[in-house]
């Protein structure tokens, strides 16, 4: 934070990491001064190739947010621009400097189009908000969406430079197709995040530790007033999914489902969970299957997608196989992933089989062929086919083509 100067002096700030084993990061200390140029001595391997447009850069953002006099010290790790830029303003914000301007990165990613409501959600891979070598290669992966995470991975007095960050890789980052999802910290803190990135558009914000609506109701407040501030009244603006991680939350699992419109899924955080309940989780899962049951159940009530937490034992892919494919048969959609390793194997796992797919395939045209003929029953054999049996082989039809095209180098 700001570090207090003798009577007088100018305070100091400073952001970003250093180090030997530190990359695609930047260490910048910032000094405002009363009077005199910016002076800017930076550390760097790629100077010869670099040093000037880093300069150019800091001058840059330090001059878009008002300050004229300053002097910086820069140690660099072969950080992109954008990274920069959120390191610079962090450190400018430490030193007690108000900041007048905006200094956000010129948008390069191409904006995605809206994400659907019901998009496949298969995988999430997790990377940790104020660690930027993970963000640029996270959708080469593949997964179905990337996490931006401000919570548990960003420690207490990084939040502020991580919240700069996220937003910064939101504008400039491409994560291939993936849906953008940013989890923020729990309330009250996570409104801060929500004001820093929601303009930047993520797809969808997770919600931590939710235990009741009021705490969904806030966050939908929160976006519905910062798009009217933006003159955006009809956007629906990012999708929410909270976070059951408690006795509590499990526990009024349907009322939070169904408490907003933005909300189109809930998943579980078990490590919290079974914290709550004062037992160690298992590799079984023992311990938390009533309330994974319960979560389904409520989410199908509500019309929302089941979410699997995540596997957290990173070596070991057949277990993560066998829950997995276990989650599926309970009616989860989808897992989460804290490691790029286990996305393959949450696809297959949540993948119709070859006999259920054709299956499906079947009862979708035996659905087409009754409407062309103006039938009011669909039967396949000598079977009639319910109306509830048609929509989801008409979801795991289209989920499987989406599943190719997506998954396809």
């Amino acid at each position: 934070m700001a570090a207090a100067g003798q009577a007088g002096a100018a305070a100091r700030g400073a952001a970003g990491r250093r180090g030997e084993k530190v990359r695609s990061d930047i260490w910048v200390e910032v000094e405002p001064r009363p009077s005199g140029p910016i002076e800017i001595e930076l550390r760097s391997r790629v100077a010869i190739y670099y040093g000037e447009a880093i300069r150019a850069q800091v001058r840059d953002v330090l001059q878009a947010l008002g300050v004229k006099h300053a002097g910086v010290k820069i140690e660099d790790s072969g950080a992109l621009p954008f990274v920069i830029a959120a390191r610079v303003e962090a450190a400018l914000a430490r030193s007690g400097t108000p900041l007048r301007g905006d200094a956000r990165p010129r948008q390069v990613a191409a904006t995605p189009p809206a994400s659907p409501r019901e998009r496949l959600r298969r995988s999430r891979l997790y990377v940790p908000g104020n660690e930027p070598k993970y963000f640029v290669n996270a959708g080469l992966y593949r997964p179905d969406a990337v996490i931006l995470d401000l919570e548990d991975s960003v420690h207490h007095d990084e939040k502020d430079a991580a919240r700069l960050l996220v937003r910064n890789a939101l504008r400039t980052v491409d994560f291939r197709g993936a849906e953008r999802m940013v989890r923020i910290n729990q309330l009250p803190l996570g409104l801060k995040d929500i004001v820093a990135v929601a303009p930047e558009r993520p797809d969808l914000i997770l919600l931590p530790k939710v235990e009741r609506v009021e705490q969904v109701h806030e966050v939908d407040a929160a976006l519905t007033k910062l798009a009217k501030l933006a003159g955006n009244d009809r956007a629906q603006g990012p999708w929410l999914m909270p976070i059951l991680e408690s006795a509590a939350g499990i526990e009024n699992a349907l009322e939070i489902a169904g408490s907003s419109r933005r909300v189109v899924a809930l998943t579980l955080g078990l490590e919290d969970y079974a914290a709550d309940l004062g037992v160690r989780r298992s590799a079984d899962g023992a311990e938390s299957v009533w309330a994974r049951r319960r979560l389904v159940n409520a989410a199908r009530a509500a019309g929302v997608q089941p979410i699997d937490s995540v596997y957290g034992q990173v070596d070991d892919l057949e277990g993560l196989r066998r829950w997995a494919e276990n989650s599926r048969r309970l009616g989860y959609q989808g897992m989460g992933c804290v490691h790029p390793r286990q996305i393959a194997v949450l696809h297959r796992a949540f993948a119709p089989d070859g006999e259920e797919l054709e299956r499906a395939r079947l009862i979708v045209a035996a659905f087409e062929k009754a409407q062309s003929e103006g039938l009011g029953v669909v039967s396949l054999g000598s079977k009639m086919i319910d109306p509830p049996v048609v929509k989801q082989a008409q979801r795991l039809v289209e989920l499987a083509d989406v599943a190719r095209e997506g998954d396809e180098p």
